[in-house]
Formats: C-alpha cells, sequence, structure tokens
C-alpha cells in the first residue's frame, strides 16, 4: 500500500474533481450539509487531516457518486486515515517530507554539506545525529529511522532514485576513516548495483555552484499526481506543490548535473576514494 499522506491528497483532489463535475460551489455543498464552508475547504486541501467515512458518504452523496466509485473512494478514506510507521519517529524526522518519499516512484535528491539521508551507513547516521544534538537515545533512534526509510532503494522497490552527493559531505567523515570506507562503498554498491539508482558526485574543485542555498528533493507519483518538491531549512522544512516552485527546483538540479562528474565517473572517484583510506 502506498502512503496514507499520498493517499490523503489523492482523496483531496479527488473530492475537489467530484464536486465541481456536479455544478456545486463550496457555498452550495456547505449550505446543503449544513457545514461550514471551511471545514468543506479544509477537506479539499487536506489541511483537515482525517476526514471521517461518515463525512464523505455524504459528500458522495450530494455528488451523485454510487456504486463502485463510490467505494473507491471511501477505501482511499480509509487508507488514509492508517497511521503510518514514520509517525513514531517525529522527533527525529519530517512527517511532512517522508509520508511523500514513501509514496514516491522517483526522486531527485541533493543533500548540501551531507550525504543524502537514503544513501547514509548507520554510523555515518550517528555522526550527523550527535553532530544535531541528540543524545545516545536521540541517535539509535534516527539511525533506526534512516533505515526504515532507505527500504525503498531495495531491490524489491521500483522506486527510481537520482542523488547529487557533495564531495565535502564524504571529507567531513574523512577523519574516521572506518564511517568514510563504509560510506564511499555503500554509494558505489548502491550506484553500481542497481538501474534504478543513480549517483553524480560534486568535486570540491567544481566551486560555488547553484546547489548553495541548499538541501533540496523532487518528488514524482503515479496516477497523474502532480511532482512535489520538499525544501529544507533549519527552522523545518517546506514542501512546495507550486509547479513554478517544483520546476525552479528541477533548474536548480539541472545546474547540479552541470557542476557534478557523470555517474560512472563518480564510481571511479569513490572507489579510488575508499581505496585511498
Amino acid at each position: 500500500m502506498t502512503s496514507p499522506t499520498v493517499r490523503r491528497r489523492r482523496l483531496s483532489a479527488e473530492l475537489r474533481r467530484r464536486r465541481v463535475q456536479a455544478g456545486l460551489t463550496l457555498n452550495d455543498v456547505a449550505e446543503e450539509l449544513e457545514w461550514s464552508p471551511a471545514k468543506l475547504g479544509h477537506i479539499e486541501t487536506g489541511i483537515r487531516k482525517w476526514p471521517s467515512v461518515m463525512e464523505i458518504s455524504a459528500l458522495l452523496r450530494l455528488y451523485g457518486v454510487t456504486g463502485g466509485q463510490r467505494e473507491a473512494v471511501l477505501t482511499l478514506v480509509r487508507e488514509s486515515r492508517l497511521r503510518p510507521w514514520w509517525t513514531e519517529y517525529e522527533d527525529v524526522l519530517s512527517s511532512a517530507y517522508v509520508g511523500n518519499e514513501a509514496g514516491a516512484v522517483a526522486l531527485w535528491t541533493y543533500g548540501g554539506i551531507l550525504v543524502p539521508d537514503l544513501l547514509q551507513v548507520p554510523d555515518y547516521t550517528a555522526v550527523v545525529a550527535r553532530g544535531l544534538g541528540h543524545d545516545d537515545h536521540g541517535v539509535e533512534r534516527m539511525v533506526a529511522a534512516h533505515l526504515k526509510r532507505q527500504e525503498i532503494l531495495e531491490s524489491s522497490s521500483s522506486v527510481v532514485y537520482h542523488a547529487v552527493v557533495e564531495e565535502d559531505a564524504l571529507q567531513r567523515v574523512h577523519g574516521d576513516r572506518s564511517v568514510f570506507r563504509a560510506q564511499t562503498r555503500r554509494i558505489v554498491e548502491l550506484a553500481s548495483g542497481s538501474e534504478r539508482i543513480t549517483v553524480r558526485i560534486v568535486p570540491t574543485s567544481a566551486g560555488p555552484h547553484v546547489g548553495s542555498a541548499g538541501p533540496f528533493s523532487i518528488m514524482e507519483f503515479e496516477e497523474d499526481e502532480a511532482d512535489l518538491a520538499y525544501v529544507e531549512a533549519p527552522h523545518g522544512g517546506t514542501v512546495v506543490e507550486s509547479e513554478e516552485g517544483v520546476r525552479a527546483c528541477r533548474r536548480v538540479w539541472e545546474g547540479l548535473c552541470r557542476s557534478a562528474v557523470s555517474p560512472d565517473a563518480t564510481v571511479g572517484i569513490l572507489r579510488r576514494m575508499a581505496l585511498l583510506t
């Protein structure tokens, strides 16, 4: 089953489509059901997280949706209300991002000064967690959360994954040779072991580039759903839904790829780095 976060967004879009198809405005529906327009607006935009089956059934009756189509929408309601695993780790990760990541069919990720999360080995994640100020318990939880997220790169998955990695992100753990060696070898293993996974490295010698603004990810979904982006920030990341915002992130990605070396050259560079450590 795909992510409840993605199911929720799909449900919102379907309800908007059905209302428009029925020729009704928000005010029309609110008056008929004796709801406030704000309540319906929150359901259609996903602000209200847990619409009930009873509420959605009332909407579908008003919109004239019956039979198998009605049951399909109600299935979305039930699936969107499931409690996903990542809600147990909200102290060490962003549910807003991971909820969408878990339902994506393709990901483009730039980690800035750090190796992207899905490529990290546990010891590298632990170093990052300590740098963020987590105690031993927090470190363990962050490592566990990352390992769970990384399941989408396993051979049983069909997710297409592209990453741009800064050479500096690896050099930050160069002082710990075992971590450095394990991390470079892990990236080589992933990048050379599957056609679904592509990694490019940006050499330090490339100098300043368009990625200087910081880490971000672009997510693509199935069933004609719009792409999303996620931009990280010190106060917490932001999900970017606007087409222009996602296009802006894609332009940055294209610039990063111009600064990076090719996937084949990346594997060669990382193998040499591991051997020299």
